[in-house]
C-alpha cells in the first residue's frame, strides 16, 4: 500500500487533536483564570532508502506526523473589575496560584480563580466549597501555620493584645466584639473592623509558585494539581519577590485570544482538507494501478 495513505491519516488524526484544543479554548473564553492550550507537531520516523555517503545526502521518506506537545500558556489574563471585596486577581505573578484544599491542607489544589465566598462558619471558600489556605492570626497560642482562612464573626481581645475567634458574645463579656467590616490589601492581609472601633489583622492569603507552572496538570473546576514536571510548590505571600500582588475587587479573565484561535482554526481546517486530498489522490493512483489488468 502507498505510504502516502497512512501519512495523510496521521495528518488528519493529529489535526483533529489541534481542533479539539482550539474548540476548548474558544469554549472557555469567558472562564475565570483559564489558561489556553497550544498543540505542536513533530515528524514521525523516516524510512531510509539510502544512507548518506561522502558528497551524497541520505535519502529518507517521512512516515507522517505526530503530536509533540500540548502546552498550557500560563500568561496572565487581564483583570476585570467586579467591585466585590471577596473577588481577588493576581497581578504580575504568572507562576503564582491561590492554595485551596478540601481536607484542611492534606491535599492541596492550586487555582487562579479568585472568586471566593464566606460559608456558614465564616470560612473563606471557593465556589466549589474548597477552603482557601493561608495564615490565621486568631490562634490562641499565636502559631502561624498554613490552614484554612476564616473571617470570625466575633473576636476575643486577650490581655496581651492577641486575638482569638469566638462563636458569640457571652453575657457580661467586655472583651468580645462583633465584626463590622473587613478588607484585603495587595499583600493579601485580611483586616477586620470590630465593634470596639479597632481594626485587627485576621490573617493573610497564601500563594504558591512553581518552577515550571506550565507543567501543572488541570484537574477541572479551574483547579491544578502538582505534577512530576511542575516542581514542588514554593509557598509565600503576595508582594513577596516573584509572587505578584493581590487586587481585591478584580477577577482574572481568560487569556484566550479569539483572533488567534480563529486564525488557527482556519489553518487547521485547510491543512485537514489538504491531508484528505492526499488520501483521495493516493486512492486514485491505486485505482489506476488496478486498472492495468483488465
Amino acid at each position: 500500500m502507498l505510504k502516502s495513505l497512512y501519512s495523510g491519516v496521521t495528518g488528519m488524526k493529529n489535526l483533529q487533536t489541534k481542533m479539539d484544543v482550539i474548540s476548548n479554548n474558544i469554549a472557555n473564553v469567558n472562564t475565570t483564570g483559564f489558561k489556553s492550550g497550544r498543540v505542536r507537531f513533530e515528524d514521525m520516523i523516516s524510512q531510509s532508502i539510502a544512507s548518506a555517503q561522502e558528497g551524497v545526502n541520505a535519502k529518507q521518506v517521512g512516515l507522517g506526523v505526530q503530536t509533540s506537545a500540548i502546552d498550557t500558556i500560563m500568561n496572565g489574563g487581564s483583570l476585570q473589575s467586579t467591585g466585590r471585596e471577596l473577588d481577588f486577581g493576581i497581578e504580575n505573578g504568572d507562576s503564582s496560584f491561590f492554595v485551596v484544599s478540601g481536607d484542611g491542607g492534606v491535599n492541596n489544589y492550586y487555582t487562579r480563580d479568585g472568586g471566593f465566598y464566606l460559608d456558614a462558619e465564616n470560612n473563606l471558600v471557593t465556589s466549589a466549597g474548597y477552603s482557601v489556605m493561608g495564615v490565621n492570626n486568631t490562634e490562641p497560642d499565636g502559631t502561624e501555620t498554613l490552614e484554612k482562612l476564616s473571617v470570625p464573626a466575633y473576636i476575643q481581645v486577650n490581655a496581651d493584645g492577641t486575638i482569638s475567634a469566638s462563636d458569640s458574645i457571652p453575657n457580661g463579656a467586655t472583651n468580645v466584639f462583633g465584626l463590622k467590616s473587613h478588607s484585603v490589601d495587595a499583600k493579601g492581609v485580611i483586616t477586620g473592623n470590630y465593634g470596639n472601633g479597632e481594626s485587627y489583622v485576621i490573617g493573610q492569603v497564601a500563594l504558591a509558585k512553581f518552577a515550571n507552572a506550565a507543567g501543572l496538570e488541570k484537574s477541572g473546576g479551574n483547579l491544578y494539581i502538582e505534577s512530576a514536571n511542575s516542581g514542588a510548590p514554593e509557598l509565600g505571600f503576595p508582594a513577596d519577590d516573584g509572587y505578584g500582588v493581590i487586587r481585591s475587587g478584580f477577577l482574572e479573565m481568560s487569556n484566550v485570544d479569539l483572533a488567534n484561535e480563529f486564525t488557527e482554526m482556519i489553518i487547521a481546517n485547510r491543512a485537514y482538507q489538504a491531508n484528505s486530498r492526499s488520501i483521495t489522490t493516493s486512492d486514485s493512483m491505486l485505482e489506476e494501478l488496478l486498472a492495468l489488468k483488465r
